[in-house]
């Protein structure tokens, strides 16, 4: 991986070079992960005139449950606690003879940018914008790898669930049984928490779980995801419980199954981002639904669960070959409940066989 994360931080170089910068610092924790490997938390990445470095704020783990950062990397330690490891590799970038630097402003704090120019004031700072995330949106086949292993343990955290009895059991409960189970299938943690909504609260996009049971006839809503190293994907679903779905119900579900299907049909490479969002909504509006929906269909996962493309009206862009994204319509009724259906896949050409599906747990309406 070294020659990997080394090709990035060479990506990443050239575009501060071109907007006038002789280093860079990196101080979001996602893209750090994604430019050295595993590191400590606060952990900074110098992209130096003479070398790169990471600049930590204590001593790494011999043994580190998440692994260590690129062993090419020089490691430089505070040697007190308390300090602003930013703060220590603006000085050191000062040190080494640079007179410009660019950093992540839309990660920094106004106190964190004025500490970094307190300590080098003659280092001019300049914005990389969002340069590293722009990097992260195609990913390599390694990256899928992972989120495919997050999606295969994500899918087996699921229907484990669905083979329990359910009934009576709070939102609750049950979402952190499946957090659990997601642990114990090999996850490093949750991507995100895990939203599980019953009745009048099914198909809300993010619910966050209550003390409501689960009653007879429910629609039951469930979103979770896992993280593997590092990478994080989702999956939602829909089910009815205990007995055969009400006509009002089979109607919701396939038409949103519809639009779902119709977004992940449209993931190829060179289509825009707003005809994937358009192809779900046009489904979802010529029922009479356009009143309510979410403001996207779907976006980018990886490092983070929520990153570029974003899926939406207004979005600008087109998708290119290797990049994973959520799709998610949903529609909810106030005071009835919804119908949310929400996949992985990887945007891949024709030639390849078309999107990837990660999340592969039916999306048949099951009534369990």
């Amino acid at each position: 991986m070294s020659e990997v994360y080394a090709a990035r931080r060479a990506r990443l170089r050239e575009r501060a070079q071109a907007g006038g910068s002789q280093s860079a610092l990196v101080t979001h924790p996602a893209n750090v992960r994604y430019l050295a490997g595993p590191a400590p938390q606060g952990t900074v990445l110098l992209l130096g005139r003479r070398e790169d470095m990471l600049v930590c704020a204590s001593p790494l783990d011999e043994r580190p449950a998440a692994g260590r950062p690129d062993e090419t990397l020089r490691i430089h330690t505070l040697p007190s606690p308390g300090g602003d490891p930013a703060v220590a590799a603006a000085d050191l970038a000062s040190a080494t003879g640079a007179e410009s630097m660019a950093v992540e402003e839309h990660h920094l704090t106004v106190t964190r940018h004025r500490a970094l120019r307190s300590v080098a004031p003659a280092l001019r700072l300049t914005d990389i914008g969002g340069a590293a995330e722009q990097l992260r949106v195609i990913k390599d086949e390694e990256e899928i790898s992972c989120l495919r292993i997050a999606a295969e343990i994500a899918d087996q955290a699921l229907g484990e669930l669905l083979e329990s009895i359910l009934v009576g059991r709070t939102e609750r409960h049950l979402a952190l049984e499946l957090e659990r189970r997601l642990v114990d299938h090999g996850a490093d943690g949750p991507a995100f928490a895990t939203s599980v909504a019953t009745g009048p609260h099914s198909g809300r996009r993010g619910h966050r779980p209550t003390d409501r049971r689960v009653e007879e006839g429910d629609f039951l809503s469930v979103c979770l995801g896992a993280t593997y190293r590092g990478y994080r994907c989702e999956i939602g679903r829909t089910f009815v419980i205990g007995t055969s779905p009400a006509d009002w119900q089979i109607e919701l579900y396939d038409l949103v199954f519809a639009a779902q299907r119709a977004a992940r049909e449209s993931l190829t490479p060179g289509a825009a981002y707003r005809d994937v969002d358009r192809a779900a909504r046009q489904v979802l509006d010529s029922a009479g639904y356009s009143e309510g929906l979410t403001p996207l269909t779907g976006h980018g996962v990886g490092l983070e669960i929520d990153e570029d493309p974003q899926l939406a009206p207004a979005a600008m862009g087109k998708l290119d070959a290797c990049v994973p994204v959520t799709v998610e319509p949903g529609v909810h009724l106030p005071g009835r409940g919804g119908v949310r259906i929400d996949d992985t896949l990887v945007v891949r050409p024709e030639a390849d066989g078309g999107p990837e599906l990660l999340t592969i747990t039916t999306k048949e309406l099951l009534a369990l």
